[in-house]
């Protein structure tokens, strides 16, 4: 397997963009990293195009990547359609890894895209219930709902074993929105306190409105090629992808003391690429509610169970601390257009590793990161997908 670096990352912002459609979230993104890699349409060798809802939202089936590439003017290469929930960018990204890797290409671009913003609230909550086994949704089920009673991640239950409360979930939110604020590509730019994330709505008690990610439209994409080749197309520090780690959840059994799977995944990852947790320098995780993040950490190898309050208040975690999270704003103040969310974590993370990252930057700059990404809902227990990948530089 050849080394694989990512040399150039694009992005539209992350927002409501009723009058755009997915081609036209999507052909910004593209032709950034195809800028910012400095190459050109005839130098792609392949493409795998993420997105998850556009089938139910917009009616295009089948042939989405086909049609948002060629209208951003990329034709005749082989294109792959990935469709795996909020890991569907993060599969994409992977596919174009492991394409260069074997040495089947020599470059290759990764898009992730997503329209969620269809003027019918109702039909993305429906559709967004839909990434999940039917027997969830059809009983109403839906990932709020699995966030507050899932047994694996019960909120409730973290009040009681650990003295958590309401403010301590509202920690990632207030810390987030800082972050967002200073990303002018993120949905939310507007900074939060503890007491407005708190009395913000229920939605299921005890998460806020100002918990959860909001419905969002967005697109990000990555120009990957064969490392040695890197200095052909660019001048700018190359991104190596150390590990690129996919995994399906695991069917559990009430009781089942096996590690969770977004434990396993990133331990398989560490490995891979031969780090620890020790050595992260920045993170972007799934917070699509506010309080996963907390939990994340536990299962990332980032501290104890039950001690993710602390990481915040010691300020371990924030844009200035030993190991900054969701330096973007993560899913909850960046957005989480769910077909695009894991490139934009990789359009951050090479941002930041570059230097390029703004009023946000992290110092001193990263040199090792990580994005995990997590989507979809099973019956056992498990999320459907997990996708973690390590960035070195």
């Amino acid at each position: 397997m050849r080394a694989v670096a990512i040399i150039g990352v694009g992005s539209h912002p992350t927002g409501r963009f009723h009058d755009r459609p997915l081609k036209a979230l999507a052909y910004p993104a593209i032709w950034g990293a195809l800028e910012d890699a400095g190459v050109t349409p005839a130098d792609i060798g392949v493409a795998y195009v993420g997105n998850s809802l556009a089938g139910l939202l917009t009616g295009q089936e089948g042939v989405r990547g086909q049609v948002v590439l060629q209208h951003s003017g990329l034709n005749g290469l082989p294109i792959v359609n990935v469709e795996n929930a909020c890991a569907s960018a993060a599969t994409a990204l992977r596919g174009a890894w492991l394409e260069v890797a074997s040495g089947a290409v020599d470059v290759a671009l990764a898009v992730g895209v997503e329209k969620m913003n269809v003027g019918d609230s109702a039909r993305t909550i429906g559709a967004l219930s839909a990434v999940s086994e039917l027997d969830l949704s059809e009983m109403g089920m839906q990932f709020t709902a699995s966030y507050a009673i899932h047994p694996k991640v019960n909120l409730k239950s973290r009040m009681r074993d650990y003295g958590w409360t309401a403010a301590d979930f509202a920690k990632p939110a207030v810390k987030n929105s800082f972050n967002g604020s200073l990303n002018p590509l993120a949905q939310h730019q507007r900074r939060l306190t503890i007491e407005e994330v708190v009395q913000s709505r229920i939605v299921v008690d005890p998460l806020t409105l100002l918990m959860c990610s909001s419905i969002s439209d967005g697109a990000a994409a990555a120009v990957l090629c064969a490392a040695e080749l890197a200095p052909r197309f660019t001048s700018k520090t190359p991104i190596r992808i150390a590990s690129c780690v996919l995994q399906s959840g695991v069917y559990r059994l009430p009781g089942d003391a096996r590690p969770d799977s977004a434990t396993t995944s990133a331990f398989a990852a560490y490995e891979k690429a031969g780090v620890s947790p020790e050595d992260l320098q920045a993170i972007e995780l799934h917070d699509a509610m506010a309080p996963a993040e907390l939990m994340l950490y536990e299962r990332l190898g980032l501290c104890a169970e039950g001690e993710g309050p602390r990481l915040i208040d010691e300020r371990v975690t924030t844009l200035d601390g030993r190991v900054p999270v969701n330096p973007s704003g993560g899913l909850c103040s960046r957005g989480h257009p769910v077909g695009a969310t894991g490139l934009l974590q990789i359009c951050e993370l090479v941002w930041q590793m570059r230097g390029e990252a703004g009023t946000r930057q992290i110092v001193p700059r990263p040199h090792v990161t990580m994005a995990q990404n997590q989507g979809g809902l099973l019956l056992g227990q498990d999320s459907a997908a997990y996708a973690v990948t390590i960035l070195t530089d």
